[in-house]
């Protein structure tokens, strides 16, 4: 595929307006403080999956609406004090699949909480967590961008981003997990979802946004024909008369407006080939982001990203920080 978004001397000072309500804050306040008037009672369960190096454990604990969420917890075997800990989100249509997918993170030395997305785990990783859209919902296009879209109330994004924060909760209250010592992480949705945690858990440390989805949706809509943004298009070409309605919603979850009140220290990546997340909707979010941040370029590469190359850039990045 061509480059097709902005020149990469524009992308480095794509500084969009942000499209953000009057009660973004407090709207996100009134959801956390409803979310945690259910006891988050996270259970960590150990599982046997025949790995002699790694620790595993089957993690439960209540997300939004005190509704079960599903995770794994992963340890190195051999450890001495509480671990820096990595809490990683999965990217569209993935689930927490088995301890064995996600074996990296334990294997450099920290601890690893996977969190299953509500709903999904049915196009590639399996998962285990139902959603209850218990708020009600609108007709929707098939996939989950779509789901409940017409009010930020009943918007899909609303309960998943919720249950990332309480994964970062449960991961802390873990006796192997130094909770000072907690990162954010995930590609594509899962960058979207790490980059909402950081606007949203004020003393993150770390955030690592590996090409995020769920940021600038108007650009994206605007200028890919890809999956999953060309979901919110065909919605609105079926619903004319619903299109305000539908920006209006995405502006409480657009990663623009996490960036901006979030203080972690980020490592980003971006692809400027890449026609599911463009680059500019990257750029969009790495610019408005509001703590020390880099971010590792990958020219030639669509939305794969930079793949193992960018994990060991995460690894020496964490290591730098937390292992040295």
């Amino acid at each position: 595929m061509p480059l097709y978004d902005k020149p990469l001397e524009e992308l480095q000072v794509y500084l969009p307006e942000r499209d953000e309500p009057d009660d973004f804050d407090a709207f996100w306040g009134d959801t956390l403080a409803q979310t945690r008037q259910h006891p988050l009672a996270p259970r960590f369960e150990p599982v046997d999956f025949g790995l002699r190096t790694v620790d595993t454990f089957d993690v439960t604990y209540a997300g939004y609406g005190g509704q079960p969420v599903k995770g794994w917890l992963l340890l190195p075997r051999q450890r001495q004090g509480p671990l820096p800990c990595v809490v990683q989100f999965i990217g569209y249509g993935g689930g927490r699949g088995f301890p064995l997918n996600w074996l990296t993170w334990s294997a450099a030395g920290f601890a690893n909480l996977v969190m299953d997305t509500r709903g999904q785990g049915s196009v590639w990783l399996k998962g285990d967590t139902p959603d209850i859209p218990a708020d009600g919902a609108n007709p929707s296009v098939p996939g989950f961008m779509t789901q409940g879209v017409l009010d930020p109330k009943t918007y899909y994004y609303r309960r998943v981003f919720s249950d990332a924060v309480r994964a970062v909760e449960a991961a802390r209250q873990h006796d192997a997990v130094d909770a000072d010592r907690v990162a954010a992480a995930g590609g594509s949705q899962g960058g979207g979802i790490s980059l909402a945690v950081a606007g949203l858990v004020p003393d993150l440390p770390v955030v690592m946004p590996d090409v995020p989805f769920l940021c600038h949706y108007r650009r994206a809509m605007e200028i890919t024909d890809k999956q999953p943004y060309y979901e919110l298009v065909t919605f609105c070409k079926r619903h004319r008369d619903r299109v305000p309605a539908v920006f209006r919603t995405l502006s409480y979850f657009d990663g623009l407006n996490f960036a901006a009140r979030a203080k972690a220290r980020a490592l980003f990546s971006v692809a400027l080939m890449d026609e599911t997340c463009p680059p500019s909707t990257v750029y969009a979010a790495y610019n408005h982001y509001a703590g020390p941040k880099d971010i590792r370029i990958w020219p030639y590469n669509d939305h794969e990203g930079g793949e193992v190359y960018q994990q060991m850039e995460q690894i020496d990045f964490l290591a730098g920080l937390w292992l040295a």
